[in-house]
């Protein structure tokens, strides 16, 4: 497993943007997909995008369609998620997971089993 880090969450307004960022304590993330999952108010924890960091192949569920978008930089360290348009629905903690030599899809389509890094999750608070 490795340690992860998320950055970025705060107060915002809706219909701003706000870009969340996840980094590996160890190092770059060349081996892994890397995934952003959200808790929002009243839900159960839901995948939101995740980008396999070395080839940059990226899966979208339909949460993300449209406003979110998922990257990573060129160093392969951090993996960011951009969310434009803010809702009051989208308040809510947003956890980063890694899961080594796995592909992007199948990290948001199964992230409930052994070997799945977790960060302790941001939150994110959308109101006017």
């Amino acid at each position: 497993q490795v340690p992860l880090v998320e950055s970025g969450g705060g107060l915002v307004q809706p219909g701003r943007s706000l870009r969340l960022s996840c980094g590996a304590s160890g190092g770059p993330l060349n081996d892994f997909a890397v995934g952003w999952f959200r808790q929002v108010t009243g839900k159960e924890r839901e995948a939101v995008a995740c980008i396999n960091v070395r080839h940059g192949a990226t899966y979208l569920t339909d949460v993300a369609k449209d406003r979110f978008t998922i990257s990573r930089d060129d160093a392969k360290t951090t993996v960011t998620l951009q969310i434009s348009s803010l809702r009051v629905g989208d308040t809510g903690v947003y956890y980063c997971a890694a899961d080594l030599r796995a592909l992007a899809w199948k990290l948001c389509e199964d992230s409930d089993h052994e070997g799945i890094s977790w960060g302790q999750g941001t939150q994110v608070t959308v109101s006017s």
